[in-house]
């Protein structure tokens, strides 16, 4: 069966006729409206599974009581720290508008993509803490009746922040586009490219990352502070069962559990999921830019569309598929863990296979077939894909082994909790950089298969090394394409932590509480699998956006070609003369007027290094102005056009060393990377990659410090609550809950600050003071060292909080021993591990990427480098 469009379209030397321009619209519309029609699916069954949980039994009156506290206090948090969102999203908006409006060196959707992707963003994790927060009592409720029905509830519940997230990034994404493809032209106004309709949607991500930093980094500072000072006073000190209603701590805790790793997370995966989409959208516009890959049968512009398209059916066809797993989680009434892993595995995997068997349709059905890249008669980036999904699945294993209770490493790290805190802390640090080789190992060979299988395995071919990276980008959305059904496992952990506090607050019976930890130590696994998802997806995603730099940059050196040009035109409209014009010492462009004389063609041309041997006629051309035009007859001190240029047919040839130049449009990655000379060689490189590794440990210190001091706080305030309210113990006097909320609350909001401007600024200031070279370096440094690092402290985090539920459960004595205490204190370490820096480290990754990729056009253009300082 032939590709989609291959059978209505002329051959590639030919316009396409009539009929194929129809044809290839009816396909745009409708890859459009599979992505458009999942996205809406997603939240229309989002809305049912909510409306379900909201008609399940609320349990007793304490039991709506203790929720009301847990409500009221997560509503407050996310309402101020939307306050400061809000304010810092203005100023950003309003820098992003003058680069784009005053300095013009971007598009000028960019700052309104950027205001819309941190709203959906944050719209996401509101809907899923609003849901978290109404089920935890209902889940409660649910539980007393049978395991089964607490695990529907629950995942149910899940589920919602699952296809919300999933729902209204596909959303955005189709709106967006369809309002720069359709409705924008439509209005009138000048079409977009392709490239520039995909760059211009990346800022979209560039918002949802920034508002997932905020997100994870404030949410995970409350929740880890209150949970710190919930721990080590209440069972270390006083010696009561977690959750006892007697600790003051212990509604913040379970306010952070919704604020922290529902809304948190929720707004992690937005950025990731979106991030994968976007990031090979504009991959594939750029890959079939060139025309040597376009195959018989297809106009370059058809290839392209097909391309930018793919992802975003293949996250539709995912949504729904993710619908259909959810609806096989189920279990028998007397699960153990293994049990209930095996419920949750069998609905992930079967919609992970099938959303295989679906991408692999689509791409044959879709995508051009390069010459020598089909595999088996189909197109080879459909088996990107497969790749993906596999990695997804390997790492989710891996990081379900490393950390739960039910496997060999927890139980070990549980038995050295019996010679104390020091003990478990080395062995859980231990564990963790040891389970870092699977992962890296994982996306190292999804990385060679998923480039090889896009190329047809030429790794050598500079002309399909922009497919290969298209495969990569492809990659990541197959990991990430069953996301509403692996993040419903993530959001449905904390619902059923919180559901354990409310069971022990409001006194059910202990079988309550059995039930509630069954899913909460599953729960735990689930959390760290999804958060091993995210941190993988951004190691595939952040190199893919490496390209997607490198093609920001090429918008970049357009833009400036055309504002250039425009500018010189409307300046001396009368006197202005068609001829070769000097923008920088390695960029030049040709300018002609076309048409009626009021419109032109500028053609941009980048000289190569190599292309600049020491001589007397290369030291006049570095000696000419910048942004002037070369004389047809220069003076004895001047260099003229003539002199450096001449045509030979369809070449363009440099004089200097006799070499032909090579048009902007015709670039390759490698080329890219020859002009900006991106090797290990060049100190703006190693400068910026030693900068990415710093800003990784950085980042950790900043956070990890946060917590250390809003921890401080909240145990200071717990003792105080306790020595001077004696009743609390002894049930005649109740705790103030309100002021450690409040703690959390402030901490959270004034430490989450730092931490986010050092992933907003730092691509910033290192690409205006190092160049492109020097923003690549950053990246490939933050994406190396970022990926090791966040692996490391999230399996090791969930490993300790394992090993304490398991060490509770019974083993070595149970509650109150020895063994429990060094576990607490373990746990307690853990937790800004897994639950702070480790994931935000993901967000820090892509947010630099996506920074990288909105500023690339003011890099190229005003950089230290470019100005000729540097």
């Amino acid at each position: 069966m032939a590709p989609l469009m291959a059978s209505v379209a002329h051959a590639q030397q030919q316009p396409p006729t009539e009929a194929a321009r129809e044809s290839s619209e009816a396909m745009v519309v409708v890859c459009w409206l599979i992505a458009f029609l999942g996205a809406f699916a997603a939240l229309v069954q989002a809305k049912r599974f909510y409306d379900t949980m909201i008609r399940a039994d609320q349990g007793t009156d304490r039991m709506r009581e203790i929720a009301g506290y847990v409500q009221k206090g997560a509503n407050a948090y996310l309402q101020q720290q939307y306050r400061v969102v809000v304010a810092f999203f203005l100023v950003v908006a309003l820098l992003l508008a003058w680069a784009a409006f005053g300095l013009k060196v971007q598009s000028e959707f960019v700052p309104f993509a950027f205001l819309s992707g941190g709203l959906f963003s944050g719209l996401a994790g509101w809907f899923g803490m609003k849901t978290a927060t109404a089920a935890s009592n209902r889940t409660a409720a649910a539980a007393e009746k049978s395991l089964n029905q607490g695990l529907q509830v629950a995942f149910r519940s899940g589920a919602v922040m699952g296809l919300t997230v999933v729902g209204l990034a596909l959303m955005d994404i189709t709106l967006w586009f369809a309002f720069l493809y359709w409705v924008w032209p439509a209005a009138g106004m000048e079409p977009l490219s392709l490239i520039e309709i995909t760059v211009t949607m990346l800022s979209f991500g560039m918002g949802a990352s920034a508002q997932a930093l905020f997100a994870r980094v404030g949410g995970g500072i409350f929740t880890k502070a209150a949970d710190v000072g919930a721990d080590l006073v209440g069972k270390v000190e006083q010696g009561i069962p977690e959750d006892d209603p007697r600790n003051p701590a212990t509604i913040a805790d379970n306010v952070g559990d919704n604020v922290g790793d529902v809304a948190g997370m929720g707004a992690d995966l937005y950025e990731s999921y979106a991030g994968s989409i976007l990031a090979s959208a504009a991959l594939g516009a750029a890959a079939f830019a060139n025309p040597n890959l376009t195959p018989d049968g297809w106009t370059a512009a058809q290839a392209q569309t097909a391309a930018l398209l793919l992802p975003l059916v293949i996250a539709g066809l995912g949504i729904f598929l993710s619908i259909f797993g959810i609806y096989l989680v189920k279990t028998d009434e007397d699960a153990s863990q293994k049990n209930l892993l095996a419920a949750l595995d069998r609905g992930i995997s079967r919609a992970t296979y099938a959303v295989i068997i679906a991408a692999i349709a689509a791409a044959y059905f879709l995508m051009p077939s390069v010459e020598g890249t089909a595999i088996l008669g189909i197109p080879g980036v459909a088996l990107s894909v497969v790749f993906g999904a596999a990695a997804g699945i390997v790492i989710g294993k891996w990081t379900e082994y490393s950390t739960s209770d039910e496997y060999s490493p927890t139980r070990k790290l549980a038995d050295q909790a019996v010679t104390g805190p020091a003990t478990i802390i080395i062995g859980g640090v231990a564990d963790g950089m040891l389970s870092v080789w699977v992962p890296v190992l994982t996306v190292c060979i999804a990385t060679v298969f998923a480039f090889g299988c896009a190329t047809g395995f030429d790794f050598t071919d500079v002309e399909l090394f922009s497919l290969g990276l298209y495969g990569v980008g492809i990659a990541a959305v197959g990991m990430l394409s069953t996301l509403g059904i692996t993040l419903a496992t993530d959001a449905y952990g904390p619902i059923a932590d919180n559901a354990g506090g409310n069971a022990e607050m409001s006194e059910m019976p202990p079988i309550v509480r059995q039930r509630t930890d069954a899913l909460d130590s599953l729960g735990n696994t689930t959390a760290a699998t999804g958060k091993g998802f995210a941190i993988g997806s951004a190691a595939l995603t952040a190199l893919a956006l490496l390209a997607a730099y490198v093609e920001g940059v090429r918008v970049g050196f357009e833009r400036w070609a055309d504002d250039f040009a425009a500018e010189t035109i409307a300046i001396d409209s009368e006197g202005f003369r068609n001829g070769w014009y000097k923008l920088s010492d390695q960029l030049l462009v040709n300018i002609e007027k076309t048409g009626d004389g009021e419109s032109f063609d500028a053609q941009p041309f980048l000289i190569m290094p190599s292309q600049l041997p020491s001589s007397d006629l290369v030291d006049k051309w570095r000696a000419a102005p910048v942004e002037t035009r070369l004389p047809d007859e220069p003076s004895e001190n001047e260099v003229g056009a003539g002199d450096l240029i001449t045509r030979r047919g369809d070449r363009v040839v440099w004089a200097p060393n006799d070499s032909q130049l090579t048009s902007l449009a015709r670039m390759t990655l490698p080329d890219f990377n020859v002009y900006f000379d991106a090797t290990l060689m060049n100190p703006k490189v190693l400068i910026g990659l030693f900068a990415g590794a710093m800003a990784t440990f950085v980042f950790c210190a900043m956070t990890m410090k946060a917590v250390g001091r809003a921890a401080q706080g909240m145990v200071e305030e717990v003792r105080r609550q306790f020595r001077e309210m004696p009743g609390i113990m002894d049930g005649s006097a109740t705790p103030d809950y309100e002021s450690p909320v409040a703690i959390s609350t402030k901490a959270a909001q004034s430490e989450m600050i730092g931490p986010s401007l050092l992933g907003l600024l730092l691509p910033v200031v290192i690409g205006l003071v190092l160049g492109v070279a020097g923003v690549l370096g950053l990246l490939m440094g933050a994406l190396t060292c970022g990926f090791c690092v966040a692996v490391f402290m999230a399996n090791a985090g969930g490993s300790w909080d394992n090993a304490k539920k398991y060490i509770e459960a019974g083993a070595h004595g149970g509650k109150g021993t020895a063994a429990h205490k060094a576990a607490v204190v373990g746990d307690t370490v853990g937790d800004p591990f897994k639950d702070t820096s480790g994931p935000s480290l993901n967000i820090l990754i892509k947010l630099m990427s996506m920074v990288s990729v909105v500023v690339a056009g003011l890099v190229v253009r005003y950089s230290l480098v470019s100005l000729g300082w540097f």
